[in-house]
């Protein structure tokens, strides 16, 4: 069974500026051999990301998140069975909010600056397949 999760977070305070590269790589390393999907979204400190593969390795590695003490206020956005994946050509792709055109997050958001925590989980997950769709994910498997 393929489940589909969807969080937002903030970076804590004190998290270093190559934390990004540290999460991707290790997801990169991860994901494959444990059959996870995702992209992470990221920018002024917030992450959005979906995960993609089997019920138990989503949500150990989601349990794992929750206590990873990079993130604070993580909230989960959407959870749900899927028949197929979205993101199956990442291992982790990921999109630097601060480079996107403020009207692509405005289509679905509130304000043009992304604050996921005021998204639906189905508006995170559009504007998730709109960044697919318009090529602003970096970082194919």
């Amino acid at each position: 069974m393929l489940v589909r999760l969807l969080y937002a977070s903030h970076a804590v305070a004190d998290c270093p500026g190559n934390a990004i590269e540290a999460i991707v790589a290790k997801a990169r390393s991860f994901n494959p051999s444990h059959g996870i999907t995702g992209i992470l979204c990221y920018g002024d400190g917030v992450f959005l990301q979906a995960l993609e593969g089997s019920r138990q390795m989503v949500n150990e590695l989601y349990g794992h998140i929750l206590r990873d003490a990079r993130h604070e206020r993580i909230e989960l956005l959407d959870y749900e069975e899927i028949s197929e994946r979205r993101f199956a050509g990442w291992t982790m792709g990921r999109v630097d909010l601060s480079k996107l055109n403020t009207t692509v997050v405005l289509k679905y958001a509130e304000q043009p600056r992304l604050n996921p925590y005021t998204l639906s989980g189905k508006a995170a997950l559009a504007l998730l397949e709109e960044l697919m769709a318009t090529a602003s994910i970096i970082g194919r498997a």
